[in-house]
């Protein structure tokens, strides 16, 4: 008799993939053949998938109905509403959890989970959840009964010391306890340093925990530690391995200042320029523009040729593919490539020589493609701008005809117009756009927060944005017409589904609109709201209803863009993808077959590139947020205007309109009422007039307090703008949801005693802020 095969040798990421699929909500039973065709895998996977399930059955994480069907143990034994998903904690103690997209199985709405029922739940967690009906009115929550995977065992904490042990408090975490770590004697700690620690024991109930501390990061009152802590907790690698730098000197050795290969076209006396952020320091993308003969536009679009420098299968490249994008911090660039090859060799530097991959496009002066070329190249860029010398440049171009040479003043005037008919075109096509805030924090000299702003998407910023789309389309289309396989950057439509809630959600808010599912209409929504205290939370509440752009290899067209054909090929500095994208174009130029990767091969990367793009989107925006919360610190007591931008049972989210910074109110500060979240309509709302608060509403709201062991900014409502005009003018926005008559008696009856009650609201709480 032979031992049966352990659970262990199943590949982790395919078992991952079946896992997420049979316990996906909208899951019904089906046989293997089936499940391996819905996960979109090669025929010659099939073996392998059928042999996970079976390992899986034999662990209990899987069973087999009738007639083979493959089941999830509690549809066995009669308990549908049990289903997976990954575990993501809000500030507040709730938190919810997000089944995953897998296969032919869309996206479901969040289930919500109460800060009662978490259990020890942590953020990232893979959890087994019972789901209910909500208690608190429409929608789903859940119970976790189960943390199937931890997300991670190791955690940055700030030190202490509590009734003379030693102790760390989790950041992130929303734990009510601190972490036991024991003797420490020896380490050089003092309270309040932040420390990396690994848990050896997770809290569970009554239970606080165990770790152990690794390293010592240094005080929380360097701005720097900050950094950092968010590094460890993404596992991002500051340093490049000796080997990696050793063999980046090897090439700058080599390398030859103006030398250009017989192989490539000579572009150096072409005139060519960047347009990039006043402190970038790697440029992967210049432009060249004029007319040719015949009078059409000839676009040159040159991408650095980091493929030149950084060889297949080399330390370089294997490091590179492991970090797979480079992470922009407010304070740091942690890039993908070391800066030998980023900021100097591959780097289109202002004066310089470079190796470039041009991509060449005839058009129309209506923009329209004629025909296009992919070849290696030799480039000197001519001048470096920034984004904000071309606004100004815009603005009034006869001013610059001093400053400028007189081919790149004609130069700028040319890509701007071609740009503006590219982008109208796009528009007129149905390209999606939406209007969501990027943050951009100021620091002084000490890495401390002076003041954050809005980076505004400006028409500088739309000419180098429509040329790099029109340049990632062209290579893409060209691939394609010859059917050799890349890694494409995919944007699945949105479900049908998705996009009928969307409809609600919309009418909810008394936006008249026809269907969602018409892209078109989903240009006026936007169009619509611009300006307003909605903008935020409606562009929020489309993006939330896309399909997430990832990598893959499969054809599938970009929704948003509306291009059939699409990829990244514009920044291999700074994205693997782009990379690979490069080698297959180098492999063409040559004529050295296989022109394309192997599928399987292309399939795991997509998945690792998307996952890694993930991780520096949150890194990001971590560190901005606890960059924000410091800075916030100081104002405790202070208030400012705001708008609501997210609306749960426990309370709701406050997004500042002057600073762009986003909190939390609990239902607990909110004046004493018995309060109802109602889904449809997103608001909370009491009995007593005045007391209610919806999606958009404009707030003053208070900082109360700043967590910045949970990283959470938590505040209080000083006046309810919207609720306190709505009850002066006599009327409710809740005529608009589909409880709204029985909301306008309530509100109408006790109108008399609105302003009372709205007066001693604002006698109580004295100052404002944001969200």
């Amino acid at each position: 008799m032979t031992d049966s095969p352990s659970p262990a040798k199943v590949d982790p990421e395919l078992r991952q993939r079946i896992l997420d699929f049979v316990y996906h909500p909208q899951y019904t039973p089906q046989k293997p053949k089936a499940i391996h065709a819905a996960l979109k895998l090669p025929p010659d996977v099939f073996p392998k998938v059928r042999m996970a399930i079976k390992r899986l059955a034999q662990a209990g994480e899987l069973a087999y109905g009738g007639n083979h069907l493959v089941l999830t143990p509690e549809q066995i034994t009669g308990d549908p509403k049990m289903t997976r998903g990954t575990f993501r904690q809000a500030a507040a103690g709730f938190g919810f959890v997000r089944p995953v997209p897998t296969g032919r199985l869309g996206a479901v709405d969040d289930i919500f989970i109460p800060a009662s029922e978490t259990q020890s739940a942590m953020d990232g967690d893979l959890v087994q959840v019972r789901v209910r009906a909500s208690r608190k009115g429409s929608g789903q929550e859940g119970k976790v009964v189960e943390i199937i995977q931890r997300a991670r065992r190791q955690f940055v904490g700030s030190y202490g010391v509590e009734g003379g042990n030693s102790i760390v408090w989790l950041d992130g975490a929303n734990l009510t306890a601190p972490i036991q770590v024991g003797d420490v004697r020896g380490l050089p700690l003092q309270t309040g340093d932040k420390v990396v620690v690994e848990l050896v024991k997770f809290p569970e109930g009554n239970f606080e925990g165990e770790g152990v501390i690794l390293e010592v990061l240094g005080s929380s009152s360097n701005p720097a530690v900050d950094t950092l802590a968010v590094m460890h907790q993404y596992g991002l690698k500051d340093e490049f391995p000796e080997a990696v730098i050793e063999q980046a000197r090897q090439l700058a050795d080599k390398f030859v200042e103006g030398e250009i290969p017989a192989e490539r076209r000579d572009l150096t006396q072409t005139t060519t320029l960047t347009i990039d952020p006043y402190d970038a320091r790697d440029f992967d993308d210049a432009i060249s523009l004029s007319r040719n003969e015949k009078g059409n536009w000839e676009l040159m679009v040159h991408i650095a040729d980091v493929a030149h420098f950084v060889p297949l299968g080399s330390e370089l490249d294997e490091e590179a593919r492991s970090r797979a994008t480079s992470v922009y911090l407010p304070d740091r660039v942690i890039p993908m490539l070391p800066e030998l090859i980023s900021n100097h060799l591959a780097s289109l530097q202002p004066g310089k020589v470079r190796m470039t991959k041009t991509v060449f496009m005839e058009m129309t002066d209506t923009g329209t493609l004629l025909h296009q070329e992919v070849f290696n190249s030799a480039i000197h860029n001519d001048q470096r701008l920034n984004y904000e010398q071309v606004d100004q440049f815009l603005d009034n171009p006869e001013s610059w005809q001093e400053r400028l040479q007189p081919q790149v003043w004609q130069l700028l005037r040319d890509m701007h117009t071609l740009a503006m008919v590219l982008r109208k075109n796009r528009q007129r096509d149905g390209a999606l756009e939406l209007h969501l805030p990027e943050v951009k924090i100021d620091l002084d000299k000490a890495g401390k927060v002076k003041g954050a702003k809005i980076v505004e998407n400006t028409e500088s910023h739309q000419i180098i944005e429509e040329f790099m789309l029109a340049a990632n389309q062209a290579v893409a289309t060209w691939l394609d017409r010859l059917e050799i396989p890349f890694l494409r950057r995919a944007h699945a439509p949105p479900e049908r589904r998705k996009m009928k809630k969307l409809d609600d959600f919309m009418r909810d808010l008394g936006i008249r609109c026809e269907s969602l599912e018409n892209r078109f209409e989903i240009q006026r929504v936007v169009e619509l709201v611009r300006g307003k205290p909605t903008e935020y939370a409606v562009n929020y509440a489309i993006l939330k209803s896309m399909s997430k752009a990832v990598y893959q290899p499969e054809l599938e067209m970009h929704y948003a863009l509306q291009f059939d054909h699409y990829c990244h090929f514009t920044s291999p500095i700074r994205r693997y993808p782009d990379l690979q994208v490069h080698r297959t174009v180098n492999r063409l130029i040559e004529g050295r077959q296989p022109y394309g990767d192997p599928f399987p091969v292309l399939i795991s990367l997509g998945h690792h590139c998307s996952d890694k793009e993930q991780n520096a989107e949150w890194a990001e925006r971590e560190v901005i947020r606890i960059k924000l919360l410091h800075f916030l610190n100081k104002k405790i007591g202070e208030s400012m205007p705001g708008v609501i931008s997210g609306v749960v049972p426990e309370g709701f989210y406050v997004r500042g309109t002057k600073f762009p910074a986003e909190g939390f109110v609990s239902v607990k500060t909110l004046p004493a009422d018995k309060y109802r979240f109602e889904k449809h309509g997103q608001v909370l709302e009491g009995f007593r007039s005045g007391n209610r608060f919806r999606l958009g509403d404009s707030l003053t709201v208070k900082i109360d307090q700043v967590d910045l062991a949970r990283r959470a900014l938590l505040l209080s409502v000083v006046v309810n703008h919207t609720a306190r005009s709505s009850t002066d003018s006599g009327t409710s926005n809740s005529t608009r949801g589909r409880k709204g008559g029985k909301a306008v008696k309530r509100i109408k009856s006790g109108k008399k005693g609105s302003s009372k009650s709205a007066k001693t609201k604002s006698t109580k709480k004295s100052k404002k802020k944001r969200h």
